[in-house]
């Protein structure tokens, strides 16, 4: 028997299931639309009856890949679903020669005799306009300890990002923010980096985030322990499948106890901060890991799980091959995965072809 997660289901999968569960996906990322077992079966090589796919289509849902969104409804591919397809069936595209030829030229123009800003900010604008989704960069580049940072709302999916060093220095860069972001959100971001990153460089302002979250743990943590102790709450769901889940019980003695009731508000709070802490964290190490493009499916980035979102991003480097930051494309889980990253991974080669010269 296979090892791995994913060696366990392609087993579980025989000719007929994988066939099925292709179509439903391509189906997805095509059209967004519920695939129905009569559809399939016409769409199908070999000749099934709409029961016999019906009855595959239900195999498909107990191992978690497909979901009915409504009753009597086609099926979906779940978020698993779409990472097992990226990692076990998908064949990426390679570009022509044509869009080599592109990317390159569009690329190489917005680096004439500009700033590393200007020609990142042409890069995920051209990625954008490709891929029809939100461009997206990260960089380290800036060293200087940074004196302020504001976040200044643009237009619906974009914002300006003021780096203001303390050695005087200004550095503007244009952002593609996630779906639903508002204004006051990014006057909240502002504000509570102001707090901590005073001083700092980005790279210290980043481990100084990621000593703030273990201190968020720490007091989750304690206030967890407290709860359980007083019988107020317990730890469940610790299998390998489970995350550990906190479990509050006795609500009719929390109602009397107003200390407890605001214990639980207070760890309700900590839990969200430590998803951002850790979502925040999780997409400025991007930046800092080797080659290679990365695809994040919906909750597999917590910093865009809540708008279902997908990330492809790819690493860029400078003169000595240090990754000083990354670029890719924001969309829905839908995104041609195929065609996307090639085109992510071959702007990244270029950028860093560029800044080696």
């Amino acid at each position: 028997m296979p090892g791995t997660a994913l060696d366990q289901t392609l087993h579980a999968l025989d000719m007929r299931s994988r066939e099925i569960f292709r179509l439903i996906v391509e189906s997805y990322m095509r059209d967004g639309e519920p695939l129905g077992s009569r559809n399939l079966s016409r769409l199908l090589p070999l000749s099934l009856s709409p029961a016999t796919v019906r009855n595959v289509m239900s195999d498909l849902e107990q191992l978690g890949l497909i979901y009915a969104p409504h009753i009597s409804a086609g099926r979906l591919p779940t978020q698993k679903g779409l990472r097992f397809f990226v990692d076990a069936f998908m064949e990426l595209g390679d570009l022509s020669d044509e869009e080599r030829r592109v990317i390159e030229s569009q690329v190489k123009a917005a680096g004439q005799g500009a700033s590393l800003e200007h020609l990142l900010t042409e890069a995920s604008q051209m990625l954008s306009g490709l891929s029809r989704g939100a461009g997206l960069v990260l960089t380290t580049k800036s060293e200087a300890p940074l004196k302020h940072i504001e976040f200044v709302p643009l237009e619906p999916g974009k914002a300006l990002v003021v780096l203001v060093g303390q050695n005087g220095e200004v550095e503007n860069r244009v952002v593609e923010t996630p779906a639903g972001v508002t204004a006051s959100q990014l006057h909240e971001a502002s504000n509570f980096l102001n707090a901590h990153i005073r001083g700092r460089t980005l790279a210290e302002a980043r481990l100084e985030i990621a000593r703030l979250k273990e201190e968020t743990r720490a007091a989750l943590d304690t206030l967890s322990r407290d709860l359980i102790e007083r019988g107020l709450a317990v730890w469940a769901g610790t299998g390998d499948d489970l995350p550990a889940r906190l479990i509050v019980r006795g609500r009719a003695n929390l109602l009397e106890n107003v200390t407890a009731a605001g214990d639980i508000e207070l760890l309700r709070h900590l839990f969200d901060d430590l998803e951002t802490k850790e979502g925040l964290i999780q997409l400025l190490d991007l930046a800092e890991e080797g080659s290679g493009v990365r695809i994040f499916i919906g909750s597999e980035n917590k910093l865009f799980s809540l708008s279902g979102s997908s990330v492809v991003v790819a690493p860029y480097r400078d003169k000595d091959q240090r990754v000083i930051g990354a670029l890719g494309v924001i969309g829905p889980t839908r995104l041609n995965y195929a065609r996307i990253v090639p085109m992510v991974d071959y702007t990244a080669q270029i950028i860093s072809r560029i800044l080696r010269s």
